[in-house]
C-alpha cells in the first residue's frame, strides 16, 4: 500500500487524492490481475498506478478546460467589426485573381472540394488545379498584406 501511495502522491500531489487513488487501484487490481499474466509484478503495478494517476489528471484538466471555456466573454463588438472588414477585404482580393485561380480557390476552400473533384468540375488538369490554388493563395496573401488586413 505504501509504494502505491508514494506513486500516486508523486503524480497527484495531494494526500487525499492519493489515498482515494490507492483505494481505486485496489479495486481495479482485483479485476486486472485476473485478466493479465503478470511476470514482473512490481514494475507492472507501478505502470498501472502511474497510468491511473495520469488519467485522473487528464480528466481533471479536461473539466477545467470545459469550465474555463464556459466563462469566456462574448466577442467584443470591435472584434466583429474587424472580422467584417477582413471578410470584405478578402472578397475584394478574390476579385483580383485570375478566373481560374478564383474558381479553384472558391471550390477548394468554400465548397471543400478535393483537387481531383475540382479537376473534374472545371476540366483543368490536376497539376493545373494545384498550381492555381497555390498561386491564388499566394496572391491573396499579398493582396491582404497590402491592404493591411492580415
Amino acid at each position: 500500500m505504501e509504494p502505491l501511495f508514494a506513486i500516486c502522491y508523486k503524480y497527484l500531489r495531494d494526500e487525499e487524492d492519493a489515498k482515494d487513488a490507492v483505494m481505486q487501484l485496489f479495486e481495479k487490481l482485483s479485476v486486472e490481475l485476473r485478466l493479465h499474466d503478470v511476470q514482473h509484478f512490481k514494475s507492472w503495478l507501478h505502470r498501472v498506478a502511474r497510468n491511473h494517476c495520469l488519467m485522473q489528471l487528464r480528466a481533471a484538466r479536461q473539466v477545467f478546460i470545459e469550465q474555463d471555456s464556459l466563462t469566456e466573454a462574448p466577442p467584443d463588438a470591435d472584434e466583429s467589426v474587424s472580422l467584417d472588414l477582413q471578410v470584405a477585404a478578402l472578397n475584394g482580393c478574390l476579385q483580383t485573381l485570375s478566373p481560374a485561380q478564383k474558381q479553384c480557390i472558391q471550390l477548394f476552400f468554400t465548397e471543400e472540394k478535393c483537387y481531383r473533384k475540382i479537376a473534374e468540375l472545371t476540366g483543368y488538369e490536376l497539376n493545373k488545379v494545384k498550381s492555381y490554388i497555390q498561386n491564388g493563395k499566394r496572391n491573396l496573401k499579398i493582396c491582404m498584406s497590402k491592404n493591411g488586413k492580415t
